[in-house]
């Protein structure tokens, strides 16, 4: 009984050493926040600005620990100026990194992308702008998931938080999609795809039901897909 219960409490201190940790180790170009850090001492450590990181995650929310970030700039990612970057000057922690978004920030045209539905089913939510910068749709384990439109991939892994395995895809200067909870990926960042083309399939990795989460965003801001995608 009381070795049981020694190698009970060993498992529990290395859960909690792994946890402290920050459990797996992060691949090239991500950094997962400690406790202590600020956007503006990471930025200073990979020698980039705090606006570009948040930039390039997206953030809209003080950063927490554990939580995976992309340091080094995603394929052809425009950068901030080299002052901008030597100064590392931007949020905290503690402070937003951008306003957040709401709903008025669906006034782009619909009509200057044009978009094919990335997966087949039914539409379990719709978007709102606040709580909800996208639409889910759901369906079937293993449904193929397509790209919305020709672009590149600008990012494709597991390292955004509630997002699961994550693609997303540039189209132009103004345009991104992004493609959460897939069971499997089948593109790799820099790499070019067409509309319609399959570019994973559905799963529920980093969250509680089987769907696809797809947001569509203008100049960095999250829109409403449903404008751009044609009638069902």
């Amino acid at each position: 009984m009381l070795g049981t219960k020694i190698r009970r409490l060993a498992c529990v201190s290395l859960i909690a050493a792994l946890a402290a940790c920050g459990a797996a180790p992060v691949g090239p170009g991500f950094y997962r926040v400690e406790r202590g850090d600020t956007l503006s001492k990471i930025a200073r450590s990979n020698r980039t600005s705090a606006q570009n990181i948040a930039r390039w995650n997206n953030l809209s929310n003080p950063i927490e620990v554990g939580q995976v970030l992309r340091v080094a700039p995603p394929a052809n990612a425009a950068t901030a100026s080299s002052a901008e970057a030597r100064t590392g000057s931007g949020p905290t922690a503690g402070s937003r990194s951008a306003p957040p978004e709401t709903a008025s920030s669906s006034a782009a045209p619909a009509s200057s992308i044009s978009l094919v539905w990335p997966a087949p089913g039914n539409i379990v939510r719709t978007f709102d702008g606040k709580n909800s910068k996208g639409i889910d749709i759901a369906n079937a384990p293993g449904t193929p998931v397509v790209a919305a439109a020709t672009g590149s991939v600008v990012y494709a892994g597991n390292g955004l938080r509630g997002y699961g395995n994550l693609l997303i895809i540039k189209h132009d200067s103004e345009y991104l999609t992004a493609y959460a909870h897939n069971r499997e990926l089948f593109v790799k960042e820099g790499q070019k795809v067409s509309q319609g083309q399959k570019i994973a399939e559905m799963g529920d990795s980093d969250n509680d039901r089987v769907m696809l989460h797809f947001e569509l965003r203008y100049q960095g801001r999250s829109i409403d897909p449903s404008r751009a995608l044609p009638p069902r």
